[in-house]
């Protein structure tokens, strides 16, 4: 629909198209006049209706009739009640009656440029820049429906820089400068549109969607863009199948062709979403086409599919397609131009009949379309109209009573000219300055002197809302999300269940109130699914299949090691360090701590056996220290021996610090501590072999090793292996310390609480050191085996470096090669060992003697055995 807003013009000269006439022109106009003159061109009131036929039915014949598209003739009747509300109401524009002009342009171009041009110059023999008629100038336009029909009159007015109100939605590409330059958006542009389905497909989880585009210019744009959008959020076009414009539907076997294809597609492919982009004749032809299917197949009425429309398509139908069968788009989406029930507004379309308003050259046509009904003509057979039918009696289809989003934009933008006109004539200064006149009388006022205050005005409507253009001039009212429900009556009805609002806060662009919405029946109120493949569960990845678009694929298992805790992972990811993934691959699992508690049997067995052994060696020593003077005790040296005790003792209580998780003060301790009190254990040991070696040599006449031999050579044996010790530990704190770690990697379900040893070479050298001592104590002790038994400890003494030989031998392999608790396990065992050993067989044969044969423990004894 155009609508043009005319004063008085000085006319420019003006170049314009050669213009055939039209067979199918008839003056279908609608004129009051006023004080300004608003004309309009009514676009899409008209329009080329067919039926098809199929080649194995060649008694269905293909026919074009001409036919109105009767629910947009409240785009007119918006354009009436805004002038009335505005004559009506004494705070705008006082004094000033409001006029109005409207013409049909047919959908046309052709036409539009002849109606444009007539309503510019006003006869009907044109002539550009000649007026015949009275003088009254055009100052705005509001309109077109569609972007062809607002380029073609925009070629003209930009021409005299008219501001222009389109009042359909656009692509962004033809939104702009170049196109329509003089132009004011009362509705929100396709982008916001776009992205509000692309939300919806998303929030229903439908990625497999069929678009229905019409073969045209805004076409091209909506796939161009709409398609990019498609593969940036993970979603796939299942076909794209182009609707022909109604004038390329003039070939039978191009229509066959046209309905095969979609026969087709309807029964064979797998998408249950489809988008429809088109205006609406788009929506017409698609109408007659899923008719005729459902005649041709009556399984379809039955098959769920869910529509998205987009805002310039209306669910009309002319009054040959009535009998159409609707219940396959029950369940539709609809994405709609926002608009708000205004006051008084069906009040006004009660009133309407034709007898009422005598110069609308619109309404007979209409009332006989709408009604099906003809009015008193001769040559027409048919029920006859007594012009007080109904308007609320007709289906939503064929007229509807609620305003429509293009209705709505229609009101808004009257009223924005309106307003603008306000602010001038208001302003007794701005409309001096501007108009330089000196009186506040009407006068010639020029098309681009009113777009400086369109640009800054804002007002509210009749609804309540606010009206004003942004730096772009758009209002961006955004859209509604209406949803279509039809009865068995094949009337239907629109539900509002959300909102696409390009301003709201917060990222809540799309608001949708999911409860209200109703499917087709095949879904039985069940969400639909459309996808080209299942959907992978948790614990699976998609596997492509190879020539087919990304939404089809396989589902394969995640690898080892890792997991997907959503559906239709792309790639399975690795679970975080302390967690593992669970056995079906779908959650990840916090690891246990690992390490050796007391509360655990092991723990408690070694802390037991620890605590034992520590128990047994301080009674072995309170029994040497009481019966120090026996001639047991003094032939062993008895300091070396009390030496020995006490350094197993300490052996026996720093496997405690093995036991329980480690902490800052454990793991800086216990190698250091293990390695030194154990070196005094082997030292010990060590010197007491020594002793013993030279002790018998020293016996042998004319010996001189006699000075050897005495506590200064046990003392220095034991000071030196102990210091070197503690210089190596030393070294090893100074440098590189133990310290507290997590070990993640090594157990697959659990964390390893251990100590980390700084410098593993440190504590190899540790370990080395205390080997070297312990070798050479067995050498030496297995040299003095044979040596006298009452005076001779080196037999038991090779057999406890034997044994303690053997466990740290042993030690080195299975300490590599365990992990976690068990590493714990192996060292203590190894300590425990290695001490009990040294401790059962140099201390338990003396042990026996002195507590259970005290009369073996007797010089004269000793003496005795000798001899």
């Amino acid at each position: 629909m155009l609508v043009l807003i005319v004063l008085q013009l000085i006319f420019t000269p003006i170049v314009c198209k050669c213009l055939d006439s039209d067979p199918l022109h008839v003056p279908h106009e609608w004129y009051q006049s006023g004080d300004i003159l608003i004309s309009g061109i009514m676009s899409q009131m008209f329009y080329i209706a067919f039926k098809h036929s199929f080649k194995r039915h060649p008694s269905k014949e293909f026919f074009y009739s001409s036919s109105m598209v009767t629910k947009f003739y409240q785009h007119v009747l918006a354009l009436v009640f805004a002038i009335k509300e505005i004559n009506e109401n004494p705070k705008i524009l006082p004094n000033v009656t409001l006029g109005f002009h409207i013409y049909d342009s047919y959908s046309y171009e052709k036409m539009t440029y002849h109606t444009t041009l007539d309503l510019l110059f006003k006869s009907h023999r044109l002539v550009p820049n000649y007026k015949c008629s009275s003088l009254k100038n055009l100052i705005a336009v509001v309109g077109g429906l569609g972007s062809d029909i607002s380029i073609c009159i925009s070629d003209i007015l930009s021409l005299y820089k008219i501001p222009q109100f389109p009042y359909g939605s656009f692509a962004s590409k033809q939104w702009g400068s170049v196109q329509l330059p003089f132009s004011y958006h009362v509705v929100t542009k396709e982008t916001h549109q776009y992205m509000g389905i692309i939300w919806l497909l998303q929030h229903f989880g439908w990625t497999w969607v069929g678009l229905f585009v019409v073969d045209d210019e805004s076409g091209e744009h909506f796939l161009k863009d709409f398609e990019l959008l498609l593969s940036q959020h993970g979603l796939c076009p299942a076909f794209i199948q182009e609707i022909p414009q109604k004038n390329r539907l003039n070939d039978l076997n191009a229509i066959n062709n046209m309905f095969s294809e979609f026969c087709l597609l309807f029964r064979f492919n797998k998408a249950s979403v489809y988008v429809v982009y088109g205006d609406s004749h788009t929506m017409v032809l698609l109408n007659t086409v899923v008719g005729s299917l459902n005649e041709e197949f009556k399984e379809f009425t039955s098959i769920g599919k869910v529509w998205i429309t987009t805002s310039q398509i209306d669910f009309a139908v002319s009054r040959l397609q009535r009998d159409f069968n609707v219940a396959y788009f029950h369940g539709t989406i609809s994405l709609t131009i926002h608009s708000q029930a205004l006051p008084g507004f069906e009040k006004f379309l009660q009133v309407i009949n034709p007898y009422r308003t005598l110069a609308d050259g619109f309404i007979k046509v209409f009332w006989e379309q709408a009604f099906n009904c003809v009015f008193r003509n001769p040559w027409v057979k048919g029920s006859m109209c007594t012009g007080w039918e109904r308007l609320e009696s007709l289906p939503g289809p064929v007229f509807e009573m609620r305003m429509t989003g293009h209705s709505y934009g229609i009101y808004n933008a009257v009223y924005a000219v309106a307003h603008a006109l306000h602010a001038i004539y208001s302003s007794r200064s701005n409309y001096q300055s501007v108009l330089r006149c000196k009186s506040t009388e009407l006068c010639h006022l020029q098309p681009w002197q009113l777009r400086q205050f369109l640009q800054g005005i804002a007002f509210n409507n009749s609804a309540g809302e606010t009206v004003s253009f942004d730096e772009k001039r758009e209002t961006g009212a955004g859209f509604d999300i209406m949803n279509m429900v039809t009865f068995p009556n094949n009337s239907i009805t629109k539900i509002k269940v959300g909102r696409v609002d390009p301003k709201a806060l917060e990222r809540k662009e799309v608001i949708l109130h999911e409860d209200l919405l109703v499917w087709h029946r095949g879904f039985n109120q069940e969400v639909p699914v459309s996808r080209c493949s299942d959907t992978c569960q948790p614990g699976y990845q998609k596997k492509k299949r190879e020539g087919e678009p990304f939404c089809c694929y396989d589902c394969a298992p995640c690898p080892e090691g890792k997991i997907s805790v959503q559906e239709d992972t792309d790639d399975c990811s690795k679970c975080p360090e302390d967690q593992y993934p669970s056995r079906n691959q779908d959650r990840c699992i916090p690891k246990k701590i690992n390490f050796l508690s007391y509360q655990e049997p092991m723990g408690m067995c070694l802390a037991s056996v620890a605590a034992s052994f520590s128990l047994i060696t301080v009674f072995m020593l309170r029994t040497f220290i009481k019966l120090k003077d026996t001639p047991i005790v003094k032939a062993n040296n008895k300091d070396i021996t009390y030496a020995l005790l006490i350094s197993l003792q300490f052996c026996f209580l720093c496997s405690f610090l093995f036991l329980g998780r480690p902490n800052k003060w454990t793991c800086f301790f216990r190698q250091p501590a293990f390695g030194i009190i154990f070196s005094v254990s082997v030292s010990c040991v060590l010197a007491k072999t020594i002793t013993v070696v030279l002790a018998f040599m020293a016996t042998k006449p004319g010996a001189n090793i006699r000075k050897w031999v005495g506590k200064r050579l046990t003392n220095c044996i034991v000071l030196s292996c102990s210091v070197t010790q503690v210089c190596i530990c030393t070294v090893w704190l100074g440098t590189t310390p133990p310290f507290p770690d997590l070990d993640t990697k090594s157990l697959t379900e659990e964390i390893i609480a251990e100590c980390n040893e700084g410098s593993v070479v440190m504590f190899y050298i540790v370990l080395g050191f205390m080997g070297l001592l312990s070798f050479i104590s067995f050498t030496v002790a297995f040299f003095a085996r044979k040596l006298p038994d009452t005076f001779n400890e080196a037999k038991f003494i090779t057999f406890s470096m034997l044994i303690f030989c053997s466990v740290w031998l042993s030690f080195v392999p299975t300490y590599l090669s365990t992990k976690g608790k068990s590493m714990v396990v192996v060292e203590v065992f190894s300590i425990l060992a290695s001490s009990a050993g040294l401790l059962c067989c140099i201390f338990f044969p003396k042990c026996y003697i002195i507590v259970l044969r005290p009369e073996l423990n007797k010089r004269e004894q000793v003496i005795t055995r000798k001899h």
